[in-house]
């Protein structure tokens, strides 16, 4: 064994472990995949021509990190069954583009309409924050192993609703604390934050965006008004599961356009000197820094900030 495989061991009998249960829970080991009649391997190779633009063998390969010889036979006996065409590239005629023919979309659609129906299945049988903690575990999964993996749909953008409020409050205690320290009394100041937008909301005036991503909440902007003629934009955050897709200055933006549509003509919003990142999705959305004071607060010292722009 390598030195790697002695020293991790404990590790590695932990990882191994997992790769067991998953494989065996979501059906990798059998011939036919959750009830199809392909492999696991075969529908997503399907999947991977049903969903891109005329992709080649040798982009599946690659991707799916799959032998290519290997890939190359799953395809033949595709093209046996008349599932898959293989067309000259545009521009280079020694490249072969493939797809779905009518008889492969066929016979992939309800396979993979099935495998929609297990996974439905499998989330339906788990309680909701289970769900949402499974689903915040498999993006971390991903994220960790390769974080230039994105999703074809990395967020969305969304008002507030039922149980948004908790999962915000929660999710600032343990960012807070875990990347600056602050101790449970800012999780308080949080929680009557959100109670009072929840109390005097008023749709003409005041909104929150939750960003999710998975069915998991991972940032959050809200709102409210200074004044009248002043909104006060707060609590922006990003879960650090989701950084890097450019959620923090989303979300800046579109509190930003509610402010304008809302008839605001100014933003303000209160922040401290550590907050780096925040200072700068501020500062490149045109704010000024105007005012500071030292801050104890929180457990921490810091110089706290208030940050203006006309809309």
């Amino acid at each position: 064994m390598t030195d790697a495989a002695v020293t991790l061991a404990p590790e590695v009998a932990a990882f191994r472990r997992f790769s067991r249960f998953y494989t065996s829970y979501i059906g990798a080991l059998g011939p036919d995949h959750q009830g199809s009649a392909v492999s696991l391997t075969e529908m997503r190779v399907l999947y991977e021509i049903a969903h891109r633009e005329g992709p080649t063998a040798k982009e599946i390969s690659a991707d799916m990190r799959v032998d290519p010889g290997y890939v190359s036979r799953l395809l033949k006996g595709f093209r046996a069954k008349g599932w898959i065409a293989a067309v000259p590239d545009a521009t280079d005629g020694r490249i072969r583009r493939l797809s779905l023919t009518g008889v492969g979309r066929a016979a992939f659609t309800p396979m993979y309409d099935r495998a929609n129906v297990v996974a439905a299945e499998a989330l339906e049988a788990l309680a909701p924050e289970d769900r949402r903690r499974l689903l915040s575990a498999m993006g971390t999964i991903q994220a960790i192993i390769d974080p230039t993996a994105a999703p074809a749909e990395p967020y969305l953008l969304r008002p507030h609703r039922p149980g948004d409020m908790g999962e915000v409050i929660a999710a600032h205690g343990r960012l807070y604390a875990a990347e600056y320290g602050f101790d449970m009394s800012f999780e308080a100041l949080v929680a009557r934050i959100a109670a009072d937008f929840i109390d005097q909301f008023d749709p003409a005036r005041h909104c929150c965006w939750i960003a999710e991503r998975d069915g998991v909440v991972v940032g959050s902007v809200f709102i409210v008004d200074a004044d009248e003629t002043t909104a006060k934009l707060r609590m922006l955050f990003v879960d650090e599961s989701a950084r890097g897709l450019g959620i923090g200055k989303r979300l800046t933006e579109e509190a930003m356009r509610f402010a304008r549509s809302a008839g605001y003509s100014r933003m303000t919003l209160w922040t401290n000197d550590i907050l780096t990142a925040a200072r700068e999705i501020y500062r490149k959305a045109g704010f000024d820094h105007v005012a500071s004071e030292p801050l104890n607060a929180f457990g921490v010292s810091m110089v706290a900030e208030t940050w203006e722009r006309d809309l």
